[in-house]
Order: C-alpha cells, then sequence, then structure tokens
C-alpha cells in the first residue's frame, strides 16, 4: 500500500477515534445529569411533604425509605447548616 495512502488512512481512524471518545463522553455527562436529576425528583415525590407537596400514601414512602439514604442524610446536614453560612457554603463546594 502507498504510504501516503496508509498515513491518511492511519489520520482518518485516528480521528474517528477522538470523535467517538468525546461523543460516549458526552453522552456519559448527559446519563449522569439525568440521573442525578431524576434521584432529584424521586426524593421531591417521596419526601414532598417536607416542602409543603401532597405526600404518596404512608406505606409507599415506608417501603422507599431505604433507597433515600442519601436524600436523608443531605437534608439532616441542609437543617444542620442553615444557620451557618460559611459550613453551607463549604457542603456546596464539597469541601470538608
Amino acid at each position: 500500500m502507498n504510504p501516503i495512502i496508509k498515513s491518511i488512512k492511519d489520520r482518518i481512524i485516528s480521528i474517528w477515534k477522538i470523535s467517538d471518545e468525546v461523543a460516549r463522553g458526552k453522552a456519559v455527562g448527559i446519563i449522569e445529569y439525568e440521573l442525578e436529576e431524576l434521584e432529584n425528583i424521586f426524593g421531591v415525590l417521596v419526601l414532598g411533604s417536607f416542602i409543603g407537596m401532597p405526600s404518596p400514601p404512608m406505606q409507599i414512602s415506608l417501603d422507599l425509605m431505604p433507597f433515600m439514604e442519601k436524600e436523608l442524610i443531605l437534608m439532616m446536614e441542609k437543617v444542620d447548616t442553615a444557620n451557618e453560612p460559611i459550613a453551607q457554603l463549604f457542603s456546596v463546594l464539597d469541601i470538608g
């Protein structure tokens, strides 16, 4: 095979691989963002009574509580730092 054609072929393949990696990275980022938003919606649906929304029946809420451990811990940390602006800033920035 001609070296010029081989060089062009190799460059096209490398460009294809790089663009594939970029596209996969963007797709993963979008899926992670969507998952986070779905978790937030799930938390609002289950724990909506804390913010004044109608809550689901008690049995459903109690059945879903084991899946809400992360959200409950976050909510309790927010309550603890509600009156401390610097502590809240550190918790938002995930410092500590």
